[in-house]
């Protein structure tokens, strides 16, 4: 069966392939249009486990808000060059609007989620690694929601709009109107994209987290050679005060270093005439957690010389 110039762009349209991947999966099928697609899709799927390997510290992070409800994304790439990439933002975007429809934080229940245009998300995340040509992750995700208030997204250094390296969520329960929880919203969030707290309050820090900062502390108390009831105490302080420097309303506000968290939020209330509670917030860093392959890129050039 013979094909056309124009069967090879509707394929490489069809399925976001090379130009000579088309053409070859055409003269292999005898020119059957369908059976070249199922080839390329193929091909596509062991181009993409391949990959699957290898580490994807990069990417972009995609926020999205909808009322009460908030969402933050993380999807990850080999290379920041993947990250400007036209195709990949758009399915970071895509699949941060598909997230916000989403009641959990299931990343399951996401890639198996449809997906805009056809497929799932898991599929079209597959096609991307397979057409770009990197390996790609989808990550991780967190939701928040309020009964009533302002959910204030924030994106530090966004490469596109609600897409950067560093989205925050602020949830903020309350009856003030939203003139002003935004401005309140703004300010925390970009206290907490600054400061990197790693819990709501001290109740929500990491015991494991906490328990080697106790091990940390008892063996400088020990060099101290102090009496052990004092080492006791300086143990119990050094404790104290990691979980107020890394708990978000235990914090001092960056933008005076003075005020707690809880003060700011509470002056906040009390000048609208309403409470305002800080219920929950996302911090997503990119590649945060991700131990990064450390390589020799003249070790790699020559390598490559040498064939």
């Amino acid at each position: 069966m013979a094909y056309t110039a124009a069967d090879v762009k509707n394929l490489r349209e069809r399925t976001g392939a090379g130009m000579m991947d088309c053409k070859k999966a055409l003269d292999e099928t005898g020119g059957d249009f369908e059976s070249a697609v199922d080839s390329l899709k193929a091909r596509g799927l062991a181009a993409a486990a391949k990959k699957s390997s290898r580490t994807a510290a990069e990417g972009l992070v995609g926020v999205a808000v909808s009322g009460t409800a908030g969402v933050a994304v993380e999807v990850n790439s080999e290379t920041d060059f993947v990250a400007k990439n036209d195709q990949f933002q758009d399915f970071v975007r895509k699949t941060t609007e598909v997230a916000l429809q989403q009641g959990s934080d299931d990343i399951e229940a996401l890639k198996a989620a449809a997906y805009p245009g056809g497929g799932t998300v898991g599929e079209k995340l597959t096609d991307n690694v397979a057409t770009i040509g990197e390996n790609q992750q989808l990550r991780r995700m967190k939701r928040v929601e309020v009964g009533q208030g302002l959910i204030t997204p924030y994106m530090h250094n966004a490469q596109a709009p609600n897409l950067g390296k560093i989205g925050v969520l602020v949830a903020l329960e309350s009856e003030a109107p939203a003139d002003v929880l935004e401005p309140l919203g703004k300010s925390l969030a970009m206290h907490i994209a600054a400061a990197f707290p790693q819990a709501l309050d001290a109740d929500g820090l990491d015991p494991e987290v906490l328990e080697r900062e106790r091990k940390v502390a008892a063996e400088k108390a020990a060099e101290s050679g102090k009496p052990a009831d004092v080492q006791t105490k300086m143990v119990d302080g050094a404790v104290k005060k990691y979980a107020k420097e890394n708990a978000l309303l235990s914090q001092l506000s960056v933008m005076d270093n003075k005020t707690p968290i809880a003060d700011v939020v509470a002056q906040a209330g009390k000048a609208a005439g309403t409470p305002i509670v800080l219920k929950d917030y996302v911090r997503f860093q990119l590649g945060e957690g991700i131990e990064k392959e450390v390589t020799d890129f003249a070790a790699e050039v020559a390598a490559a010389v040498k064939g």
